[in-house]
């Protein structure tokens, strides 16, 4: 096992996780074996960030987390998110916004990954898109559901706070219960968020883009098409995936990334993001791109 962290390390509350991460979601697809094999992999390249949720196949990935990585190091960062749980309709998702229900989640959390506390609980916001957005009883104040996660917190049952999905004014509204990160949907062509990343490095909170290469599932382009981003690659040798990603860690260094993956090799492939060097007029033409 390496002690050295991909891309370097960022503060998570009063945790030092690598920059690069990895985002668990999409081992809900797979079986024990493959999600073991991903994990401890991802675990010996250095990572010891992992992005779970309840709800990601009621709570299959976290089984796999623990199937595989349980008992867990000392300096693994499990992160989860709440907002949403898992029901049999062909939606598969439900908002669960109320405080309870919040309360709720963490619980299941806890039992699944078979932990005492979980490092950090992200709250995703239903306000707008991508995803569900709340109406009627699922519309509930960002007070209240703060108010129950600070409870949590007091309890010990977290550890700290993050926010996703989220408005300039929801983070400001939320800095003084100490947050420790955002996460929202950025990349380089979808910049809508700056102003929350600007926010974010400004207040020391950690910023975790979610989508950084598009999304097929919810029609959110991928930056990997585009000419300039493959122009880059091409004169760097890299991939345009591991462009974009470099591009994003370059633009912020209070960033961390959590890409997903269910294969080794494409874990391996994020990971050598790392090696990216992107220089000044590298940074310059990829600056430049906007999404028309």
């Amino acid at each position: 096992m390496t002690s050295q962290r991909p891309a370097g390390t960022v503060k998570l509350g009063h945790h030092e996780i690598s920059r690069i991460g990895y985002g668990a979601m999409q081992l809900e697809h797979v079986d024990t074996a493959t999600a073991t094999a991903v994990l401890r992999r991802a675990v010996e390249l250095g990572i010891n960030h992992v992005d779970t949720a309840s709800f990601y196949g009621h709570t299959t990935v976290n089984q796999h987390i623990r199937a595989a990585l349980h008992p867990y190091a000392d300096d693994l960062v499990i992160v989860s998110k709440v907002g949403a749980r898992r029901v049999d309709t062909p939606a598969r998702l439900a908002l669960a916004q109320r405080p309870e229900q919040l309360r709720e989640q963490i619980h299941l959390d806890l039992k699944s990954l078979d932990l005492d506390q979980i490092p950090v609980v992200n709250l995703r916001r239903a306000d707008q898109g991508p995803g569900l957005i709340a109406t009627g009883d699922d519309v509930v104040p960002l007070d209240d559901q703060v108010a129950e996660l600070i409870a949590l917190r007091n309890e010990g049952l977290i550890g700290a706070v993050g926010l996703s999905n989220v408005s300039t004014e929801q983070v400001k509204q939320a800095i003084p219960a100490g947050v420790v990160c955002v996460q929202n949907a950025y990349s380089l062509l979808d910049r809508s968020s700056e102003e929350q990343l600007q926010l974010c490095a400004a207040n020391d909170i950690t910023w975790i883009p979610y989508f950084p290469l598009g999304s097929a599932f919810d029609l959110i382009p991928s930056p990997t098409e585009h000419p300039v981003v493959r122009d880059v690659a091409t004169r760097l040798g890299a991939t345009p995936a591991a462009v974009c990603l470099a591009w994003i860690l370059a633009h912020d260094e209070q960033t961390a990334l959590i890409p997903g993956t269910r294969s080794v090799s494409h874990l391996e492939e994020n990971v050598r993001t790392a090696d990216v060097e992107l220089g000044e007029k590298d940074l310059a033409e990829l600056d430049a791109v906007v999404n028309a």
